[in-house]
């Protein structure tokens, strides 16, 4: 087995290696990658449900999804489905999965099953990276505030983005909730620093104004989606992609229209945030 760095921000390959038939050394080895890194990539998988499940299990509990349709017969597996006559797609913004979450997922293992001829790609960024570079006057901006979340907007029954996705999103009741969490998360495994907001989900800041809140989030996210801090990863049949909710983003390209895109995700749940 061998892990070379993707980027320097975010993500590495892992090669040569069958998730199907690991050992417990070579999975302690991917989990101190995993938390080096922030995501991993895995080419050439031939899992089986069972095998895509077994292997999310080693992380931890699963996180079953209550909005994305389920694959029949495995709960715990949710369908990242773009039909070839569909025009919006899964994921197609910045966003860090169930933040909006009290307790946020730790990470998504999404394995490929059907990928477009061209186009189709995912945008990893890293969040630790990003607060690295911040200047010393922002980090001292930012430490001690608290952000807060949401999903109504997004899987809400009446949100526009519910209605131009078709319904495709189920148990729309049961996106009312919201959760606050630190801007600046020091890792719950690693102790590293990294942003804790993004797009998809971040409300706005605790204690501040309007106008305030969103001005600072805006020049968070102006910062964090300069190219440096990110990586491109080109799926193919069989590739296997995990992050860490805690210390990425992602954004899923819509850029394939006319083909079908079918991936099959399993969240693994993760521990409260301080």
């Amino acid at each position: 087995m061998e892990i070379s760095k993707a980027s320097d921000a975010v993500g590495a390959e892992v090669t040569d290696v069958n998730l199907s038939q690991i050992g417990d050394d070579q999975f302690a080895e991917i989990r101190l990658a995993f938390h080096d890194h922030g995501a991993l990539f895995f080419r050439d998988q031939d899992l089986s449900p069972e095998q895509h499940i077994e292997f999310a299990e080693r992380w931890g509990d699963i996180d079953i999804n209550r909005f994305f349709t389920p694959v029949e017969g495995y709960p715990q597996i949710a369908k990242v489905l773009k039909e070839a006559d569909q025009e919006m797609n899964i994921g197609g913004g910045w966003h860090t999965d169930h933040s909006y979450d009290h307790v946020p997922a730790m990470g998504s293992v999404l394995y490929a099953l059907e990928i477009p001829p061209a186009g189709g790609d995912t945008l990893f960024a890293g969040m630790q990276a990003a607060y690295a570079a911040l200047d010393d006057e922002m980090k001292a901006r930012l430490e001690g505030l608290n952000a807060r979340h949401g999903n109504a907007h997004i899987f809400g029954r009446d949100s526009d983005y519910q209605k131009k996705f078709g319904g495709r999103f189920g148990n729309t009741e049961s996106a009312v909730q919201e959760a606050v969490h630190p801007v600046v998360l020091a890792h719950p495994d690693t102790g590293v620093k990294g942003l804790y907001v993004n797009p998809g989900f971040t409300l706005a800041i605790e204690g501040m104004e309007p106008e305030e809140s969103n001005a600072l989030l805006a020049e968070l996210y102006a910062h964090i989606m300069q190219p440096k801090f990110h990586f491109r990863y080109k799926w193919s049949k069989g590739a296997l992609a995990m992050w860490d909710n805690r210390s990425t983003w992602h954004y899923a390209l819509n850029d394939y229209q006319g083909h079908r895109r079918y991936l099959n995700r399993i969240t693994v749940a993760g521990v409260p945030l301080h």
